[in-house]
């Protein structure tokens, strides 16, 4: 079995699609394949499903919901499978108080995202920031689009999806960081134009856009992305900067020479020698 969720829903096994038509029946198979090998207990899908507010049907019509995965799941493993068809209750196999989907973690490519995260941020935090940002990339190339993107969400995938999106910004940044400390400040400055657009309020994205633009000798540009995010900030929520945001700008203003690339091995980012 081979299942996506970093992008719109596609769960194979042998080649044929298993993913039901039906929005309740996708979003049970959806908080499943998030959590494979682990059992996913009856109230928390019928949390999903219907909120707090369950039919009083709500037992029987989740059992069928599971029926209905199970007959695509042994249609799609066929007959020759082990136990045929029925199988597929070995697969997608009840337990006390849930259901869980019995396949590997590395069936799923959220858990191969978070484990090549998990290598980049080891890679970063140890130095090897070419080691690190081949890592993030590969781990960002597996997204297809927005997570869950043809999914009606109910509260329990809502901050799953929340969650995942979060990541995958983090993840972002820190490429981004492991880049600057290789030098590519230039190759940079288009990415960081538009994830700063997209998220007008956010810190570190602007700091890294500010330190791409003073390392690419356009030290005006780098100052103006500044003041256009503090006039956002005091505008919109009334705060100033961060201190750490304000250090790094003073020392743009100073020419401070520990703006320049490292020349060897830093743990930590740029914007971290303003943090104190």
């Amino acid at each position: 079995m081979k299942i996506q969720v970093l992008g719109p829903l596609s769960a194979e096994v042998n080649g044929a699609s298993i993913v039901p038509t039906a929005r309740k029946p996708r979003q049970i198979l959806t908080l499943l394949a998030l959590y494979p090998g682990r059992v996913m207990p009856v109230p928390t899908l019928m949390e999903e499903i219907w909120g707090t507010e369950p039919p009083q049907s709500a037992l029987t019509t989740l059992q069928t919901y599971i029926l209905q995965l199970r007959r695509r799941l042994g249609t799609a493993m066929g007959p020759a499978a082990p136990g045929g068809p029925a199988g597929a209750k070995d697969v997608l196999a009840t337990r006390h108080g849930g259901y869980l989907l019995r396949i590997p973690p590395q069936a799923v490519d959220v858990h191969a995202y978070e484990s090549l995260v998990a290598s980049g941020h080891d890679r970063h935090e140890h130095g090897d920031d070419a080691g690190a940002a081949a890592s993030l990339r590969a781990a960002l190339a597996l997204w297809q689009g927005p997570a869950l993107v043809d999914v009606r969400l109910g509260p329990v995938l809502e901050i799953e999806v929340m969650r995942l999106e979060e990541s995958r910004l983090a993840t972002v940044e820190r490429r981004i960081d492991a880049d600057l400390r290789l030098g590519r400040h230039t190759e940079l400055i288009a990415e960081l134009t538009d994830l700063t657009a997209r998220h007008p309020q956010h810190e570190g994205l602007h700091a890294q856009a500010m330190v791409a633009l003073y390392r690419s000798g356009r030290q005006a540009r780098a100052l103006d992305v500044y003041r256009r995010l503090r006039g956002r900030l005091v505008e919109d929520l009334g705060v100033e900067p961060s201190p750490q945001l304000q250090r790094l700008h003073q020392a743009m203003l100073a020419v401070d020479p520990a703006l320049d690339v490292p020349a060897g091995p830093r743990r930590g980012t740029t914007f971290d020698l303003y943090a104190v």
